[in-house]
């Protein structure tokens, strides 16, 4: 059975790669006229957004990239910022 939420609901919600990885907390919800095209997320302390961002204050994750909602959000890894100079 498909649950349903507020948008209100979700504001703060932690939010978590597929991988595991503590990504932020949700600040906004960007809206078209008819859905949710993404969703604002702010980098917190201790958070993988912060290590990678460093002084930024967060990113917009697309809504293709959000798998799941519920007690948290689970997004896919592919929306972690990468840049060239980045050693994996």
């Amino acid at each position: 059975m498909l649950k349903m939420k507020r948008i209100s609901e979700i504001y703060d919600m932690r939010v978590f790669t597929d991988s595991g990885d503590y990504f932020g907390d949700v600040e906004e919800t960007i809206l078209t006229n008819t859905k949710i095209f993404g969703w604002k997320v702010r980098a917190t302390k201790n958070s993988f957004l912060n290590k990678v961002l460093g002084s930024a204050k967060g990113v917009i994750v697309p809504h293709q990239l959000v798998k799941s909602i519920g007690d948290i959000i689970i997004i896919s890894k592919t929306a972690i910022p990468s840049y060239k100079g980045e050693e994996e």
